[in-house]
């Protein structure tokens, strides 16, 4: 853009004489937000305006000025022409020399010393003009909807550094636009958003966050700012259509937004909950459902007190089939499935406590120990882990010694027949 504006005084010095200056005008303000950030790669670069000779503004009379020489301490590259950007002016504003505002007169005659950066057609460079003509502008796909005009001038500053070449061949529409201002991950913004709440909008200025609320009615039916987070955190628990993806993304790393959750359990779940307990997994977005099925696995346990050992045994492994699925969802991964994660393990004893060590001589006894029975203790251990409250441990070692102690009671009695018998004499296999 910038090779762009200065080529507008390119000219043959056979035949003409260098311009005093460029034109640039700008009825409809289109590029004033990102004048400034030209002006840091443009030193010849001024705007017409109320004096602020430091920004290098000034009205018409100073830009004269300016060329002159006589602009106190305004000094401009020698190599260059000076550029005067005139917002809020057109071309035939300055044409109309008798109907020429005041403020504009002393302007009016550089058009003919000077050149104007204009389009082909004696047009004012509008954006999108810009963007898709191929003769002085871009080239570029772009749509020319309202949306995708409001969209491309808020993102224009970001815009700038677009390289072009990665551009060509991209249909540039209003989603395009949005993206670019928010940054280019519109489903990290919006976990942002149901995690940060009104932080999120608090830390971004206006134009991203119009930009956000538009890329999300685009792309999935939702409207930020006008039916709020508790909305946007069901449509994630249900997990429906394109929130199918806003989900993967929130199960790859949970922790990132710690808020999520607590926003979910804030919303009423589904009201059909007659199958809240099917396992198909249609309610594992909801925390509330986990958390039911936490409830139950701990009375199921509990049960346990009571039963015996095989019985005990066979309602453990129906247990992990039902709910060792849990072990997988997010809500495992953020600490709130405990007791899910241990049926793991209490799984473990159940299955290797169907036969007790009773059988054998006491080499044969520590071999199967060493092969396989070292798990059930390891089992043990590895279960009362995973949980952190009393209420939990309670559940937990109830399982345990619904299982454990009968298998290593049986166990023991037959080691002290072994001792007592003559084919084992104590201390010669310390």
């Amino acid at each position: 853009m910038i090779k762009a504006v200065r080529d507008a005084a390119v000219f043959n010095p056979e035949v003409q004489v260098a311009p005093a200056c460029i034109l640039w005008p700008d009825r409809d303000r289109q590029w004033e937000a990102v004048i400034p950030i030209l002006q840091a790669e443009l030193p010849e670069l001024m705007i017409l305006g109320d004096y602020a000779p430091d920004k290098r503004i000034g009205p018409a009379i100073w830009l004269r000025c300016v060329i002159a020489g006589r602009a106190g301490d305004i000094s401009l590259p020698k190599d260059r022409t000076p550029i005067f950007y005139l917002p809020g002016v057109s071309r035939q504003d300055l044409r109309a020399i008798e109907t020429c505002p005041d403020h504009l007169k002393a302007l009016a005659e550089l058009q003919y010393r000077g050149v104007i950066w204009s389009q082909i057609n004696a047009k004012d460079w509008t954006i999108l003009a810009y963007l898709k003509s191929d003769q002085g502008g871009l080239g570029l796909d772009v749509a020319q909807d309202n949306d995708t005009k409001n969209a491309m001038q808020l993102a224009l500053y970001r815009l700038l550094d677009e390289d072009v070449s990665l551009l060509k061949g991209k249909r540039l529409n209003k989603d395009y636009f949005n993206t670019l201002l928010t940054g280019g991950d519109p489903i990290r913004d919006l976990l942002q958003w149901l995690n940060q709440g009104d932080a999120f909008q608090a830390g971004r200025g206006e134009n991203e966050w119009q930009a956000f609320v538009q890329i999300c009615k685009s792309q999935l039916a939702f409207n930020p700012q006008n039916e709020g987070i508790l909305a946007g955190s069901v449509r994630l628990a249900e997990r429906v259509g394109p929130w199918h993806a806003v989900w993967e993304r929130y199960y790859e790393a949970p922790q990132r937004y710690p808020n999520i959750p607590a926003q979910i359990r804030k919303c009423r779940p589904p009201i059909d909950t007659i199958f809240w307990h099917t396992g198909d997994g249609s309610f594992d977005g909801w925390p509330q459902w986990n958390d039911d099925q936490e409830r139950n696995l701990h009375r199921d346990l509990m049960a346990l007190a009571k039963a015996p050992a095989h019985d005990a045994r066979a309602k453990i492994k129906e247990l992990e089939k039902q709910h060792g699925r849990r072990r997988t969802l997010v809500w495992a991964e953020l600490g709130d499935a405990p007791l899910a994660c241990a049926l793991e393990h209490l799984a473990t004893i159940a299955e290797i406590t169907t036969t007790a060590f009773a059988a054998g001589t006491a080499e044969e006894l520590a071999t199967g120990y060493c092969n396989h029975g070292w798990r059930v203790d390891d089992g043990l251990v590895r279960a009362l882990a995973q949980v952190n409250n009393s209420a939990d441990f309670e559940a937990v070692t109830t399982a345990i010694r619904s299982v454990y102690l009968p298998w290593v009671e049986e166990s023991a009695r037959y080691l002290q027949k072994l001792v007592d018998g003559a084919s084992y004499t104590p201390g010669a296999h310390a």
